[in-house]
C-alpha cells in the first residue's frame, strides 16, 4: 500500500467539517464572546510570528490530552458544545484537528481554511506574543 497524500486527505476531509474564511471567523469572533480559538501550530511559530488577537495557544501533539476530562492534562476551557475554532499555520494541520475534536464528541468544531497565513495576508491584527512567552524568540540567520 502507497503511503497516503496527506494534502489529498486533507481536501476530502475538509467536505464533512465546517470550513471558515477569514470573514467569517471575524463575524463569529465579534458575535460569539465565548467562541473557544485555538492556535493549534508549534509553540516556535507563534513566538516568532504571532497569533489571531484571543487565540488560546493548544499546541496539536497535546490537544486531545487537554480536550479529555479523563486526561490528567485537561484544560476545562474545552467543552463538549461550545463554538471552537482552530487554527494552524496554512489550514492543513488544523483540517486533522477538527476531524479528532469531532471523533472525541465535540459538537460544534471549525477550522480556519486559510490558517493564520491568510489571516496575516488579509493584514488582521496580529497579537505579538514574543515579549510575553516564557519561549524565546529566535535571532533570524
Amino acid at each position: 500500500m502507497a503511503i497516503q497524500n496527506i494534502f489529498e486527505e486533507t481536501e476530502r476531509l475538509k467536505a464533512d467539517i465546517d470550513n471558515l474564511s477569514v470573514a467569517e471567523l471575524k463575524k463569529e469572533m465579534a458575535d460569539n464572546e465565548d467562541l473557544l480559538l485555538l492556535d493549534i501550530r508549534e509553540i516556535q511559530e507563534q513566538v516568532d510570528l504571532g497569533t489571531i488577537p484571543g487565540a488560546i495557544h493548544c499546541a496539536r501533539g497535546m490537544m486531545e490530552f487537554w480536550a479529555s476530562p479523563a486526561s490528567p492534562y485537561y484544560r476545562d476551557y474545552f467543552q463538549q458544545d461550545r463554538r471552537t475554532v482552530v487554527f494552524c499555520a496554512g489550514g492543513g494541520r488544523s483540517v486533522l484537528a477538527v476531524k479528532s475534536l469531532q471523533a472525541m464528541g465535540f459538537e460544534n468544531v471549525a477550522h480556519l481554511e486559510a490558517g493564520f497565513s491568510g489571516w496575516q495576508k488579509s493584514q488582521e491584527e496580529v497579537q505579538d506574543t514574543s515579549q510575553t512567552s516564557r519561549w524565546i524568540r529566535r535571532p533570524k540567520p
